[in-house]
């Protein structure tokens, strides 16, 4: 069982790409479970994130607020602003400037870990980014949505900040108490959460875009651009700020695959709840709930193929010092 949980979660951009086909190509497959269960199924995923917690993830915060605090600014500047110059770049209609600024306003995902951890990158600065954006998005992603969106829509910044408490805050701090009183329970699950999670993420995707697949179909190539831009600069921005303040290679990949990496089912949802009269704002989270997992699975076997190739480089390197010896 552990070893199919393995291969679930290593090859979890395999997995949503399927599921993306399928759900586009036969939406019948996913279309009969309403939009209402990407809630709860976020919430199941949060639920997770918040088992797997610990104190030593808030020490983490706590002992390296520098670390954290480079990643989350890096992860509230870099992506909004992205989405805003690159709808404006490609003069996206209204709702689909509004989707992908959506997007880029919320919180790293929980997905970041699992690809973190895959990238051979800092995974306790991941986990501690994570969860640092994760608590400020209740505050900063409707107060950013208002001032990226504010001009083109309506904007409830109450009503997000109520539905993000729901669906991401209350459920990881129900992951926290049943750790603290439900020990064995959690310690008997935890191993098995990467793949749960992976798999409600697929499922979320399928959900998503089943009910946006006559959308998808028109929206044209330019959306499917802009998405696959927003994640690549945010991946490569991420790592270049890593880059300048000096950091170490396995803080520069997490940083990266943190701000690049958005919690798009997030997104998706918001979109349904708050700005249902725009439906094709949906689109860009349903675009890059795909997208940035696979996008993430390729980051992580380049970097573990970096690593192998410079290790083959460093025994060759090693093997030429003792001949010449």
């Amino acid at each position: 069982m552990k070893t199919l949980c393995h291969y679930i979660s290593e090859y979890i951009g395999v997995l949503v790409l399927l599921v993306s086909a399928v759900s586009l190509l036969w939406p019948s497959s996913f279309v009969w479970i309403d939009t209402w269960a990407i809630n709860p199924m976020l919430g199941v995923i949060m639920f997770g994130m918040g088992l797997t917690l610990s104190p030593q993830d808030f020490r983490i915060v706590l002992s390296r607020p520098k670390d954290i605090l480079i990643g989350c600014m890096a992860q509230f500047t870099v992506m909004p602003l992205l989405a805003f110059v690159l709808s404006w770049a490609f003069s996206l209609p209204k709702e689909l400037a509004l989707g992908v600024i959506l997007v880029g306003c919320c919180p790293g995902g929980t997905a970041s870990n699992v690809i973190t951890y895959l990238a051979k990158g800092d995974l306790a600065l991941s986990v501690g980014m994570t969860a640092t954006s994760t608590l400020l998005a209740p505050l900063l992603t409707p107060l950013l949505v208002w001032l990226m969106a504010g001009t083109l829509v309506e904007v409830d910044t109450v009503g997000m900040l109520l539905s993000i408490v729901y669906v991401v805050i209350a459920p990881i701090i129900a992951g926290l108490l049943c750790q603290s009183f439900l020990p064995k329970v959690t310690k008997a699950v935890v191993p098995y959460l990467p793949a749960f999670s992976s798999l409600a993420i697929a499922f979320v995707v399928g959900i998503v875009v089943a009910h946006n697949a006559d959308r998808l179909l028109v929206g044209g190539l330019l959306v499917v651009l802009v998405v696959m831009l927003h994640n690549l600069c945010g991946l490569g921005i991420g790592y270049l700020v890593g880059r300048v303040l000096g950091l170490s290679e396995a803080k520069k990949r997490a940083i990266s695959i943190e701000v690049g990496m958005q919690n798009s089912g997030l997104a998706s949802s918001l979109a349904t709840l708050h700005f249902y009269t725009y439906p094709l704002a949906t689109i860009p989270g349903a675009i890059f709930s795909v997208w940035h997992n696979i996008s993430g699975a390729l980051v992580a076997r380049l970097y573990r193929k970096t690593d192998a190739a410079e290790g083959a480089d460093g025994l060759v390197e090693g093997a030429g010092a003792d001949g010449l010896a």
